[in-house]
Order: structure tokens, then C-alpha cells, then sequence
């Protein structure tokens, strides 16, 4: 398939910004995006793990689910709006607290992934009864249009991928967005507050998708382009494109959905079992309840694991995993790790051949090269628990 040209792709707004710092673009979920800066991948990446960097994100899916019947009304009104998404998902959003957002999974019938995603239940009285979701950028109108099917009547789905959703990540972040967001830097890992920002509502989330503390912020383009521009400004904060963010997440551990994750995958394959909580196992009534409670009783027939090339060759995507000259598994994310100055990979293996320090072969260019099953992730992460 041909790669999209510039002419039908997407901008954020904050292209004119990306140009105006001399990024190079790329398409990537239908957006034309910044894949790195002057600086470069490496340095951009080493910056974020010591400083605070900051990427945008808006080609993701951002939104709003409202009970149609209007919304406020307390923890009933909770348990209403609750209830109709955990008909897709497999986590406990009735038990979020508010504030509380929880990471977890899109399922379709036969238990396959169809997406990871962010759902919070927002703050405030007058919010109950709605659910703030950040999905996917590049199956996001897949995802909201099986919302719209499903829920059609009892809920509403309300975009907001016109807004700037940009992450601040990095160990300096707090006290970056302290200075801007007076009372943010209290959040815990995974919740959110509302706040005010010139006049505009903005939502401001401790999470990220680079295993360092961070943020994730949704306002307005006329609110969040003078923001941003003036956090550049800050020696502590950098740009950073879409390849930093990648071998961010890889260091991580984390899951890209299209590749260490897909609708061949139930969540137990993918070692993301923990988005299934005791209260939900107990109901099993979640999509795919049969296949995913038997792979966790019985395990998978493949499960997700971290791998170390013990030579300095990558092994990239597709890279055929051997023992014996025997096809045993699958790299599905894999490149060179800034911070730990090397290679590391992800992938699939048969379930017998997961424990640590199992010795594999990478199939690098037609050569056999030595690796090993290993821990995720590769760098210790620095959530603010």
C-alpha cells in the first residue's frame, strides 16, 4: 500500500510549531508528525530520561462517554456509565475512585485485543455519569464507532481529537508543570484533576508511555499553543519526536497496539492479565470471558516476553525466533536502547520457553544470533506511586 501523501494527511495543532523547530514529519496514523528534532533521536531520548520532554500527541484518540439521559447524580450515575463500558472492557471501572484512571483493554468477541486505552472517571459532582477515554490514534475511529453501535440510546460520544493533548515526560516534569498547573505535582501515578487555564477547562493526568514520571495534558489549541511555546522556553524542557517516544516505551516494556498487541492476542498472551481485576474474573462477563479465564487458569499457548540480544545487532520487527534451527516465537518490537546502551526487543515465545534466561536465537539477516529471555522492563520506571 502506498504511503499516504502530505496532501491527505491530518495536521495537530501544533504543526506549524513542529515546522517553526525544524522537525522532520512523517505520516503515522494519518497524521503527518514530527519523527525527531535537530537534536536526534538518541539525545532526545537520554534527555527525557534525565530532564523533561515534551511530545504532542493529538493524533490520539481523546473523548468524552455521557449517559444520554443527562449526567450528574453520584456514584449512581457512576455505576450507570460504568456498567455500559465494562460490557467492552475487562477492568473494574465501577470501583474507580474520583480521579482514578485505569489502563486496560478493547475486546471483541473471541477475547482479542482490539485496542489499549485510558478510561478516568472525571472529578466533580456535575461530571458523574461520564467517563474521559483516551484511545488509540490509529484505530480511534474504529474504536468510537463500536462505542456509538454499542452504546446507541443509553450513552453519548463526544470527540475532543480537536483539542492538543501533548505529554510532558521526564523527572523534571513535575516541577516544570508545577509552574503552570499550581497543585499538579500532588497527583498520584494514574489519576487527574480538572483545571482552569486561561479562561478554558484542561485536563491534566499523571501518566505517560515512557516508563519516567510525566503527564499527559488535553486543552485548547488557543489555550496550549502559547502554553507549550512558552515551556519551551524553559532549559529543562526539549521537544521530542515520535522515535525518542518509541524507544521510550520499548525501554519500558510498554505495548504498541498493531504490533505487541493485536486481535490475534487475548490479554493473558500479551502479559497484560493485571487490567483484569478479581472482582471482574469472578463475573466473567466481560467479551472473550471464556478463552481469557481458560488461559488463565490453564496459561497461554504463547505469552509476551523481553528479550536481550547478547550481540549488538537489533533485531527488529518480524525477526523469527529459533532454538535448534526450530521457529519458536516472534520479535514484535525491537531496536537499540539509549539508556542501556544496546540492543532490547519484545516479543512472542511458547509459553515453556518464557522463564528468564532462556536461550534463543534472533534470525538477523539470514544469521542466527545469540539472545535471551529477559525481565521487562529494562529500565526501572519513575511513576509517582
Amino acid at each position: 500500500m502506498a504511503e499516504p501523501t502530505t496532501d491527505n494527511l491530518k495536521r495537530t495543532p501544533l504543526h506549524d510549531l513542529h515546522e517553526e523547530l525544524g522537525a522532520k514529519l512523517v505520516p503515522f496514523a494519518g497524521y503527518e508528525m514530527p519523527v525527531q528534532y535537530p537534536m536526534g533521536v538518541k539525545d532526545e531520548h537520554l534527555w527525557t530520561r534525565s530532564e523533561a520532554g515534551l511530545f504532542d500527541v493529538s493524533h490520539m484518540g481523546p473523548c468524552f462517554l455521557s449517559l444520554a439521559d443527562g449526567i450528574g447524580g453520584g456514584d449512581e450515575a457512576h455505576a450507570k456509565i460504568a456498567a455500559l463500558i465494562e460490557t467492552l472492557v475487562p477492568s473494574d471501572i465501577a470501583g474507580l475512585k474520583e480521579g482514578q484512571a485505569r489502563l486496560t483493554v478493547l475486546l471483541n468477541d473471541e477475547g482479542g485485543i482490539l485496542d489499549d486505552l485510558i478510561i478516568t472517571r472525571p472529578i466533580g459532582e456535575e461530571a458523574q455519569g461520564s467517563l474521559y477515554i483516551v484511545v488509540n490514534g490509529a484505530v480511534k475511529e474504529a474504536d468510537w464507532a463500536l462505542f456509538e453501535r454499542t452504546f446507541e440510546g443509553k450513552a453519548v460520544l463526544t470527540r475532543a481529537d480537536d483539542r492538543i493533548l501533548f505529554a510532558l515526560q521526564g523527572p523534571k516534569a513535575a516541577e516544570v508543570m508545577q509552574d503552570f498547573f499550581p497543585g499538579c505535582a500532588e497527583l498520584k501515578f494514574m489519576r487527574h484533576m480538572p483545571f482552569e487555564l486561561n479562561g478554558t477547562r484542561c485536563i491534566v493526568s499523571r501518566c505517560g508511555y515512557t516508563g519516567e514520571d510525566g503527564f499527559e495534558v488535553l486543552v485548547s489549541p488557543e489555550a496550549g499553543v502559547p502554553l507549550i511555546k512558552e515551556m519551551l522556553t524553559d532549559e529543562r524542557v526539549k521537544p521530542i519526536g515520535l522515535g525518542a517516544r518509541d524507544s521510550l516505551r520499548l525501554e519500558a516494556g510498554l505495548c504498541l497496539y498493531g504490533h505487541d498487541m493485536d486481535t490475534t492476542r487475548d490479554p493473558v498472551e500479551a502479559d497484560l492479565a493485571w487490567v483484569i481485576q478479581k472482582k471482574r474474573r469472578e463475573q466473567a462477563n466481560f467479551p472473550g470471558a471464556e478463552r481469557i479465564l481458560k488461559a488463565l487458569s490453564d496459561g497461554p499457548a504463547e505469552k509476551r516476553v523481553g528479550i536481550k540480544p547478547l550481540e549488538r545487532a537489533p533485531a527488529r520487527e518480524g525477526t523469527v525466533i529459533e532454538i535448534g534451527g526450530e521457529p519458536v516465537g516472534v520479535v514484535t518490537s525491537g531496536g537499540f536502547g539509549p539508556s542501556v546502551d544496546g540492543p532490547v526487543a519484545m516479543g512472542y515465545v511458547r509459553a515453556d520457553l518464557a522463564e528468564l534466561g532462556t536461550k534463543i536465537d534472533l534470525m538477523v539477516r539470514g544469521k542466527a544470533r545469540a539472545a535471551e529471555v529477559c525481565e521487562l522492563p529494562f529500565v526501572k520506571p519513575n511513576y509517582k506511586r
